[in-house]
C-alpha cells in the first residue's frame, strides 16, 4: 500500500511475521535510511462467552472453570418455562417453592411427589436449551435410600427432567449415593433448607456461628466427594459462601449467599414482581408485574362493563 509523507510517495511493505502478535513493517522512499519498527496487535485477554446450544451438568462445571457465572431461575409451567428458557437462562429449577407460589401454602412441605412431577412435565415441554432440575419434595426421600431412589426415578422417567435436587448434607449421604449410582445427576442444597423450617423455627440466615459454618463446609465437601454436580447455598454469610466456592471444584449457586459464588438463583415470580409480600434482602425485583397486571385487569373490567370491548375490529 502507498501512503503520503512530505509530498513524497512512501511505500509501506510488510516484510515478515515475527509471531502471532507482531509483524515487521518497512517504509521505503524516505530521505533517511529505511526505518523498521514493530507493531503489536493487542488481543482481548478476557475470555469470550461461549455459546452453549444445550446446557448439561458438564457445561456447568466447565462454566465454573472458565469463570463464567451461572444463571438459574424457577419455572412451574409450560408458558413460563418457554419465556425463561428463551431468555437464555442456564438452569431452570422446578422448585418445591411451587407449594408457596402456585398453591398458596405457607411452607414447601405440603407439595407431593405427584404434583412435582406434574409441574416438571409441563416445564420440560417448554424448554430447548436449559438444564431442568427438579426438587425431590419433603416426605419422598427421608425415610430410606430406597424410597429416595424410587422418587428420583419417577421424576426422571415421568417428567423427562435432567437432574434432581435434594436438601441436606451427611444425613442424606446414602440416599444421594443410591440416586447417583442409578445414573441420576444430583444437585445438593445446604444452608437454609426450607423443608426443615419447623426444625429451624425461622427463615433467618444460617451458619453464622462457627460450629454450624464448619459443618456446612464439611457437608459441601462430602456432597462433592459423593458425586453431586453442583450445590445451592441458601441464606448463608457471603464470606462463608465464597470460602465454600473456592474449596470446591463443582459450582456453588447462591440465593442470599453473596456474589462470591459461581452463580445465582431466584424465584421467578419474586424477581419479576408478581409477588409483593416477600421482601428479603437478597431479592432484586427487575419488574413490577403485580402493579402492571392489576392495572391491565382493571382496564379490562372497565372496557367490558362500558361496552368498549370488543370493538368492531375485535369481532367477526
Amino acid at each position: 500500500m502507498n501512503v503520503s509523507c512530505e509530498n513524497k510517495n512512501v511505500e509501506l511493505v510488510i516484510i515478515s511475521s515475527v509471531n502471532k502478535n507482531f509483524i515487521c513493517i518497512y517504509f521505503k522512499g524516505l530521505n533517511f535510511k529505511i526505518s523498521t519498527f514493530t507493531v503489536q496487535f493487542v488481543t482481548n485477554m478476557s475470555t469470550a462467552k461461549k455459546e452453549y446450544k444445550r446446557i448439561t451438568t458438564k457445561t456447568l462445571v466447565d462454566m465454573k472453570k472458565n469463570g463464567e457465572k451461572i444463571s438459574m431461575l424457577t419455572a412451574y409451567d409450560y408458558t413460563m418455562a418457554r419465556i425463561v428458557d428463551g431468555s437464555g437462562i442456564d438452569v431452570i429449577l422446578v422448585g418445591d417453592s411451587a407449594s408457596n407460589v402456585m398453591a398458596g401454602h405457607e411452607t414447601t412441605l405440603p407439595i407431593t411427589l405427584d404434583q412435582m412431577i406434574y409441574h416438571a412435565t409441563s416445564v420440560v415441554r417448554g424448554i430447548e436449551r436449559g438444564l431442568v432440575v427438579v426438587d425431590i419434595p419433603f416426605g419422598s426421600y427421608q425415610s430410606d435410600p430406597k424410597e429416595a431412589l424410587r422418587s428420583a426415578i419417577r421424576i426422571m422417567k415421568e417428567s423427562g427432567a435432567h437432574a434432581i435436587k435434594i436438601e441436606g448434607g451427611r444425613e442424606v449421604k446414602e440416599s444421594t449415593k443410591r440416586i447417583l449410582n442409578a445414573g441420576i445427576p444430583v444437585m445438593g442444597h445446604l444452608g437454609l433448607t426450607p423443608q426443615s423450617i419447623y426444625k429451624f423455627g425461622t427463615y433467618t440466615v444460617r451458619a453464622k456461628e462457627e460450629e454450624e459454618a464448619q459443618k456446612l463446609i464439611e457437608d459441601a465437601l462430602l456432597l462433592e466427594r459423593t458425586g453431586c454436580f453442583a450445590i445451592v447455598l441458601e441464606k448463608v454469610p457471603a464470606k462463608l459462601a465464597t470460602e465454600v466456592a473456592k474449596k470446591l471444584t463443582i459450582p456453588i449457586i447462591g440465593i442470599g449467599a453473596g456474589n462470591g459464588v459461581d452463580g445465582q438463583v431466584l424465584v421467578t415470580h419474586d424477581m419479576v414482581g408478581m409477588t409483593y409480600e416477600f421482601n428479603p434482602r437478597f431479592l432484586r425485583r427487575y419488574m413490577d408485574l403485580y402493579t402492571g397486571m392489576t392495572s391491565a385487569f382493571k382496564q379490562y373490567i372497565s372496557d367490558v362493563k362500558s361496552g368498549d370491548f370488543p370493538n368492531e375490529k375485535e369481532q367477526y
